[in-house]
C-alpha cells in the first residue's frame, strides 16, 4: 500500500505542479478564465496569481511524505472547486475555457475535462483519508520492514519521477516565449520547419476552425507598417476578393510560403488583394513581408486572428467582395496551397465558398436547394418551403431539453424583436413536446420535427445548429453549430476592437 500512496502522491504532485507552472506563464489567459467563470472582477487579478501558487504549493507538499496529507487536502479543496464550477457552468450550457493547465494545454468546459478533475479528486480524497501519519513511503529514504529489492525498486521509482518533473519544468521554460493562443499547433510548425527552407506540411488545419463560410467577416480597423489605420470595410472598395493571411515577423514557415504567395500574386493580382495581417514589431514586418503584401495590418496581439478563428501562422481565409467569408481558415503550407489552387481553377466566380474538408459529425449542404416540405406549426399556422422564398432565412434547428438552445434563448428572443428589414427571417425545427415549445414564446414558426425529417436535409444534425438560405431557397452557409457560430450568420458575432492599436 506505501507504494501506491507514493505513487498517488507523485501523479497528484506532477497535475499540480503542471497546473500551477502553466498558469504563472499564461497570467492573462488566466484572468480571462477566471472572468468567464464569474469570478468578481475585483478578485480576477490577485487569483490569476494565487491559484496558481497554492496549486505549486500543493504539489511540493504531496512530494514529500511529512507535509503529503495537508497537500492531499489542499488538492481536494481545489479539485473540489474547480469541479463544482465547471458542473455549474456547464448546466448552464456554458462552455468556458478551463485553462486547466494555462499554457500548456486548455480545452473548453465538458463532460472530458469534468470526469478527469473528478477522478483527481477522487484520488486526492482517497489519500486524504489515510491521515497525517500515514501518507506511504517517503521518497528519499527506505522503510525497515522492506526486502532491500523492494525500497530499491521504490526508491528508483521515486526518483525516476522526480527527474521527469524535473524535465518538465525545462520543458516549460523552454516554451515560455511562444504565443499563447497557438502554443500548441504551433510547436509542430517549428519542428518541421528549418529556417528559411520550404516543407511541406499537409492536412493541418482543422475543417472546423474559424468562422462558417458565408457569415458576415467581422470589420476591424488596424493601423498598417504606414500607421495608416484601414479598416476591412476599406479593403473591400477595391472591388477585389481579399485574400487575409495571418502571419507573424517571427514565423518560420510563414516566410518559407513566401516566395510562393509572391509567385501567386503575380497571377493573381487582377482579381484578388493579399492582404497580412500580422503583429509584432513594424520593422521587422516591413523587412519580411514588405516585397509581396499589398498591404500588412499589425494587431496588438491576436485579437483579430482570435476573431476570424485564425489560431496559427500562416492561415488564409478568403473574404468575398461582399464582405462575407468564403473559406474556413486554411492553416498550415499544405492547406493554403489547395485553397489557392481551387481559387485559380474557379476564374469565372465572382464570390467564392470552398470548403478545405467535411467537419466530423457534418453533413454540409452549402449549395443545395431546400427540399420540399409542408407542415403546420405548433400554433396552426401551414408552412412550408416556399415561404422560404423571397427573402433570406436563418433556419435553426432546436431542442427544448438541449442546454445549450436554452441558454441562447433570451438572445434568440432579443433578436428577434431588433432585427431589421435586412436580417433574415427566422424559422425553427424543434424537438421536444408542444407545450415546452410553446413556452419559448418565439414569434416565428416553430415546427415540431419528428425524426429530424427536415432539419437532417438541411444539414442539421445537432442542437443547436442553423443554415442559411437565400432567396431563392438555396442553402448559402456551412452548417453553424452553437451560438458562436449561429449569430456569425447573422452579423452578432463580438466586435472587434475598432481602434484595436489606438
Amino acid at each position: 500500500m506505501d507504494a501506491i500512496l507514493l505513487a498517488l502522491r507523485l501523479i497528484l504532485a506532477a497535475v499540480f505542479l503542471l497546473a500551477g507552472i502553466g498558469k504563472l506563464l499564461d497570467r492573462k489567459g488566466s484572468k480571462k478564465a477566471l472572468s468567464d467563470f464569474g469570478v468578481p472582477r475585483f478578485l480576477v487579478g490577485g487569483l490569476a496569481v494565487m491559484l496558481p501558487v497554492a496549486e505549486i504549493l500543493v504539489a511540493a507538499a504531496l512530494i514529500f511524505v511529512q507535509t503529503s496529507w495537508f497537500g492531499s487536502v489542499g488538492a481536494a479543496l481545489l479539485l473540489s472547486i474547480f469541479v463544482i464550477g465547471m458542473l455549474v457552468q456547464y448546466s448552464k450550457g456554458n462552455a468556458p475555457d478551463c485553462h486547466c493547465f494555462g499554457q500548456i494545454h486548455s480545452e473548453p468546459v465538458g463532460v472530458r475535462s469534468i470526469v478527469r478533475n473528478a477522478i483527481l479528486l477522487a484520488g486526492a480524497l482517497f489519500l486524504s483519508t489515510f491521515g497525517f501519519g500515514n501518507q506511504g513511503q517517503d521518497i528519499f529514504s527506505a522503510p525497515a520492514n522492506k526486502s532491500a529489492n523492494g525500497n530499491s525498486m521504490e526508491i528508483i521509482i521515486g526518483i525516476t519521477t522526480v527527474a521527469l518533473l524535473a524535465a518538465v519544468v525545462h520543458f516549460l521554460r523552454q516554451i515560455s516565449a511562444q504565443q499563447v493562443q497557438i502554443v500548441r499547433r504551433i510547436e509542430m510548425l517549428e519542428i518541421l520547419s528549418s529556417g528559411d527552407k520550404a516543407r511541406e506540411i499537409e492536412n493541418l488545419s482543422h475543417p472546423e476552425d474559424g468562422l462558417p463560410i458565408a457569415a458576415p467577416a467581422p470589420d476591424f480597423v488596424l493601423p498598417d507598417t504606414n500607421a495608416k489605420k484601414t479598416s476591412l470595410a476599406e479593403l473591400l472598395q477595391t472591388g477585389k476578393t481579399q485574400l487575409l493571411f495571418f502571419v507573424s515577423s517571427g514565423c518560420g514557415p510563414c516566410g518559407a510560403l513566401l516566395p510562393e504567395i509572391e509567385g501567386w500574386k503575380s497571377e493573381m493580382s487582377d482579381k484578388f488583394d493579399f492582404v497580412f495581417v500580422s503583429s509584432g514589431k513594424t520593422k521587422e514586418n516591413a523587412e519580411k513581408f514588405g516585397k509581396v503584401a499589398d498591404r500588412i495590418l499589425l494587431q496588438k496581439e491576436k485579437e483579430i486572428a482570435e476573431l476570424y478563428g485564425a489560431l496559427w501562422t500562416p492561415t488564409l481565409i478568403i473574404v468575398n467582395t461582399d464582405g462575407t467569408i468564403g473559406s474556413r481558415a486554411a492553416a498550415g503550407d499544405g492547406a493554403i496551397r489547395n485553397i489557392i489552387e481551387k481559387l485559380k481553377g474557379d476564374t469565372e466566380t465572382e464570390k467564392f465558398y470552398i470548403r478545405n474538408g467535411d467537419r466530423p459529425g457534418i453533413s454540409s449542404k452549402l449549395g443545395e436547394v431546400v427540399p420540399e416540405f409542408s407542415d403546420k406549426d405548433i400554433k396552426g399556422r401551414f408552412v412550408s418551403s416556399n415561404e422560404l422564398r423571397g427573402k433570406r432565412t436563418l433556419a435553426a434547428f432546436w431542442s427544448t431539453t438541449c442546454p445549450h438552445c436554452v441558454n441562447m434563448l433570451d438572445d434568440l428572443k432579443r433578436w428577434e424583436q431588433e432585427k431589421g428589414a435586412d436580417q433574415p427571417q427566422l424559422i425553427v425545427f424543434s424537438e421536444g413536446d408542444l407545450q415546452a415549445n410553446l413556452e419559448l414564446d418565439l414569434s416565428a414558426p416553430v415546427i415540431l420535427e419528428k425524426e429530424r425529417s427536415v432539419a437532417s436535409k438541411l444539414g442539421m444534425n445537432g442542437t443547436p445548429s442553423a443554415v442559411l438560405i437565400d432567396e431563392t431557397g438555396r442553402i448559402i452557409s456551412e452548417t453553424a453549430v452553437g451560438a458562436d457560430e449561429i449569430w456569425s450568420l447573422v452579423g452578432r458575432r463580438k466586435a472587434a476592437a475598432k481602434e484595436a492599436n489606438s
